[in-house]
Order: structure tokens, then C-alpha cells, then sequence
């Protein structure tokens, strides 16, 4: 019952998140969908976290060159995705509280793609593994 709890909290956050990203383009001050192309980030940053833990061992204590290296390309996607509303927001296609909300919707959204793997990223029997 508890992976069901987590399931839906983490449902609920991924929402809100979505919900600030959609206000950054949606209200009628900014009205521009530009913002919305941070959702390929949302999509690539969980995938080199998913091919290590598929490739990579566990046994072994001592650091893993393939883990290592998802963690870089995952910081590098988490980076660029916080890194684009700025850009767009310097250039003056968005207006800077459009910025504001894209990049709220972006912490939410991360966070919940961590709690994501905190919840379900162990060995036991409610794992995503499964799926």
C-alpha cells in the first residue's frame, strides 16, 4: 500500500509541475509556447540513469565508470533544461516571469523524477524494474 501511496504522490507533484510550466506559456501577459521544449529534457534526463542501472553490477563497492558517466550526462540535461527558459528569457522571446514559472515547474518536476528513484529505484518487490 505504500508503493501505491508514493505512486500517487508522485503523480500529484509531476501535475504541478506541469501545471507551472503551462502557466509560463499559457497566461495571457506571455502567451508564448516556447518554454515548452524543456519537456525533451524532462523526457532524456531519467535515461542514462535507466541504461547504467540495467548495464552496471551491483556487487562491486568501489565506483562504476558507467554510473559515473550517467550521472554526468544526467547533471548535463538537468542543467540545460534550467539553463534554456534564461536563455530564451535573455533574448527577450520570453518575458522573465514566464522564466519564473518554467523554472519552478522545473524543480518540481526534477524533484519528482528523483523521488521517483528513490521510491522505486531499490531491489525489492515494488521496483521499476518490473514494468
Amino acid at each position: 500500500m505504500a508503493g501505491i501511496k508514493a505512486l500517487v504522490g508522485l503523480s500529484f507533484s509531476g501535475a504541478i509541475g506541469l501545471t507551472f510550466l503551462l502557466l509560463g506559456c499559457a497566461l495571457e501577459q506571455y502567451g508564448v509556447y516556447w518554454p515548452l521544449f524543456v519537456l525533451i529534457f524532462y523526457i532524456l534526463s531519467p535515461i542514462p540513469t535507466f541504461i547504467s542501472r540495467r548495464l552496471s553490477d551491483d556487487s562491486d563497492s568501489s565506483s562504476n565508470a558507467c554510473r559515473e558517466l550517467a550521472y554526468f550526462l544526467t547533471t548535463g540535461i538537468v542543467v540545460s533544461s534550467f539553463g534554456l527558459p534564461i536563455v530564451l528569457a535573455r533574448n527577450n522571446t520570453i518575458q522573465w516571469g514566464a522564466c519564473g514559472l518554467v523554472m519552478t515547474g522545473n524543480a518540481v518536476i526534477f524533484f519528482t523524477i528523483l523521488g521517483f528513484f528513490f521510491v522505486f529505484g531499490g531491489g525489492d518487490d515494488f521496483s521499476w524494474e518490473q514494468w
